[in-house]
């Protein structure tokens, strides 16, 4: 169905310095930077990239996403 738009699978970008580099624990949480939610991994992903390439240098700030969609719904298999 052409008409239908593509069902919105909600993604979060987010990031900012890891107490060490091989961690997923925040040195600091009142610092951790939204980039952002999207409506589908594309947009995501674009995002991600962008936060990551401005961080390239810092070993220990990293960027995640997170498939919202899959929380809110779990049964949701796609994206």
């Amino acid at each position: 169905m052409a008409d239908q738009p593509d069902k919105q699978l909600l993604h979060l970008v987010f990031g900012g310095e890891l107490t060490h580099p091989g961690s997923v624990e925040f040195a600091d949480l009142e610092r951790v930077h939204i980039v952002g939610i999207f409506p589908n991994y594309a947009e995501a992903y674009a995002a991600w990239r962008g936060a990551t390439a401005a961080t390239l240098d810092d070993a220990h700030v990293r960027y995640f996403i997170v498939h919202l969609h899959r929380i809110l719904d779990p049964a949701t298999d796609a994206g």
